[in-house]
């Protein structure tokens, strides 16, 4: 790796920059959304509801809102929020709960092609990582099995706050001993992601595309700030 940057530390979002939830046709065997059986654009939308990171989908209540605004804070207000949205989609009681678990499976992660060369490369460079979710599980798992790790990990469920929260990308900085200035913060999110800029740090935005459509976004987000993988 060649670096011509004085960036000392990479800050990653999980969802839809390092991985991507990527549906199995085999999840939704049997599952029927307003009483007709799931085809491809139904699977999509229900999806992009519930992978979105920010905003809500459907419609709810005062206590629905208050579960799915501290949906990344508290796993089972996560298991709450998401249940509503399922069955708000069409799904009944039994299907929905059936279906929730693959959502929160580290093992139904896709890495991104250029993941894990992308954080190893960094380690090899002596450039420090974290992982910055808005998440209500345990990611570390996925990164293992896709042969990566990096150096900390900064779970909103962990920490007691959510992005654009300054206090989770300071966290993140403290933990990794470098200065908002030297840092980059990558991910998907202009409204979560980005608010790494206000404590500081340079941001990088990453297209969500699916896995095959986005081979190389993570090195280029780390070319354009002059970190060579």
């Amino acid at each position: 790796m060649r670096t011509d940057s004085v960036i000392k530390a990479v800050l990653f979002d999980f969802s839809g920059t390092l991985f991507r939830l990527e549906e199995d046709d085999s999840w939704f065997d049997g599952i029927t959304v307003d009483e007709k059986a799931v085809d491809g654009l139904v699977q999509a939308e229900l999806m992009r509801r519930v992978t979105a990171p920010t905003g809500s989908s459907v419609p709810m209540s005062e206590e629905q809102q208050h579960n799915w605004a501290n949906r990344d804070l508290e796993p089972h207000l996560h298991r709450e929020a998401y249940l509503h949205v399922l069955r708000e989609s069409g799904l009944t009681g039994d299907d929905a709960a059936a279906l929730y678990p693959k959502l929160v499976d580290p093992a139904s992660w896709t890495p991104y092609p250029d993941t894990a060369a992308t954080l190893n490369g960094l380690r090899d460079a002596g450039i420090k990582t974290a992982v910055v979710s808005n998440i209500a599980f345990d990611l570390r798992p996925a990164l293992a099995t896709a042969g990566t790790a990096a150096d900390e990990y900064v779970l909103s469920f962990e920490i007691g706050a959510v992005k654009p929260d300054p206090v989770i990308f300071e966290t993140a900085l403290a933990r990794l001993g470098v200065e908002p200035a030297d840092a980059l913060m990558v991910g998907d999110s202009e409204e979560a992601d980005g608010g790494a800029r206000a404590v500081g740090c340079a941001f990088a935005l990453v297209d969500p595309l699916p896995t095959a459509q986005r081979l190389d976004g993570l090195i280029a987000a780390l070319r354009a700030h002059g970190l060579h993988v």
